[in-house]
């Protein structure tokens, strides 16, 4: 499954994405906007979970909207998952040794275009196999 070293090659391999530290936690940004984050559990979030709190790493990412975090939840719960912290809040929590590579590629890649500037965003789509440039 994936690790920080998966999550870092992806990130860092879009355009104009820095990593940074905060709080002893990697972040990663696109033009100072953060995308995908290390996201350690508080707790109040282990309080929440009770029992089925993820162990392992947490990755935090950007979704489009609160719909996309609810069907990503119901579509695999055993990688998404949410905590009453992020009620309201386009973002889904990831346990990160429960995604395969190719998904976490998809969502970081899916967050990085959320938040990356328009412009930036469009380059990157249309210089993809097939890419025409709609973001």
């Amino acid at each position: 499954m994936a690790t920080w070293d998966d999550v870092r090659r992806i990130a860092l391999a879009l355009p104009e994405t820095t990593e940074e530290t905060s709080r002893d936690t990697a972040q990663w940004r696109v033009k100072a906007k953060g995308f995908v984050w290390e996201r350690p559990l508080r707790k109040s979030d282990l309080a929440a979970l009770g029992p089925t709190a993820p162990t392992g790493p947490v990755l935090g990412a950007y979704v489009a909207d609160e719909g996309v975090k609810h069907a990503l939840i119901a579509e695999d719960p055993d990688v998404y998952f949410t905590t009453p912290h992020f009620d309201g809040y386009a973002a889904v929590l990831v346990r990160l040794d429960e995604i395969h590579v190719d998904e976490l590629a998809e969502l970081v890649t899916d967050a990085w275009l959320l938040r990356a500037p328009k412009r930036l965003a469009t380059e990157f789509l249309a210089s993809e196999p097939g890419g025409d440039g709609d973001a």
